[in-house]
């Protein structure tokens, strides 16, 4: 941090957004919605679509078409929210409150905490569109870690990263693609952490558990809405790195 009086260089300095433990405490939050919703929401996934392409998929090639259509939901919820990502950041920033990454987060938690309250015999699609909407959300919003590309739902990206750097290290022995491991590694240990959780807790509060996302969540809410009211609130119009 610098010194009260010091003038940061918007172009030097890395927005609350892009810290790395931003991401870590997201990737925990992505864990946990995927796990839930395979376990008590019907064995869909909600943190990405590869696995649902599939199962809609082998549905086709079954005939089976309203299981296909099952799948389509989720797919279509998270295709919207990644364009609705894409349109509504600028429009907010303009009105110079909090930065669209604070306000995602915060809706996360409303959404989150809203479907915990649902009965389980409530329709699993009501939890597989929300969930699909905000994670998709969560993805195309939080895109690098202090110049890292990062996913925040999922593992794939951070697994290929890892052989990528780790290949690079073999052939240079770059100190640089150690440090590239190792936080992509610990990405992927978050995400499964957050999985691992919410396994042991859904047996016991069944859909009650989904709060638990909601600890990861709120500490980056209240990390990220403290930036924008006092540490960053002059750096508002700044977009971070990746958009």
């Amino acid at each position: 941090m610098t010194g009260s009086n010091e003038v940061l260089d918007p172009q030097q300095v890395y927005l609350q957004c892009e810290r790395r433990h931003i991401y870590a405490l997201l990737m925990c939050a992505g864990g946990y919605m995927g796990a839930f919703t395979y376990l008590l929401r019907g064995g869909v996934f909600c943190n990405a679509q590869t696995a649902n392409f599939v199962l809609m998929s082998i549905a086709l090639g079954q005939g089976l078409w309203k299981k296909a259509l099952y799948y389509l939901l989720p797919i279509s919820a998270y295709f919207a929210g990644t364009m609705i990502s894409e349109l509504l950041p600028e429009g907010m920033k303009k009105k110079g409150h909090i930065r669209w990454d604070t306000f995602l987060v915060g809706l996360e938690i409303v959404i989150l905490f809203l479907l915990g309250l649902l009965p389980d015999s409530a329709p699993f699609q009501i939890t597989h569109i929300a969930v699909n909407f905000i994670a998709s959300m969560q993805y195309n919003t939080f895109r690098q870690a202090r110049d890292i590309p990062m996913a925040t739902t999922f593992c794939t990206n951070h697994l290929r990263q890892t052989g990528i750097y780790l290949g690079k290290w073999i052939q240079t022995k770059n100190a640089d693609s150690w440090k590239r491991i190792a936080t992509h590694l610990f990405m992927i240990a978050c995400f499964a952490v957050g999985g691992l959780v919410c396994a042991v807790l859904c047996p016991l509060f069944g859909g009650k558990a989904l709060w638990g996302a909601l600890i990861p969540l709120a500490v980056v809410f209240v990390d990220l809405l403290y930036a924008d009211l006092k540490t960053e609130k002059d750096y508002l119009d700044r977009i971070p790195r990746g958009h």
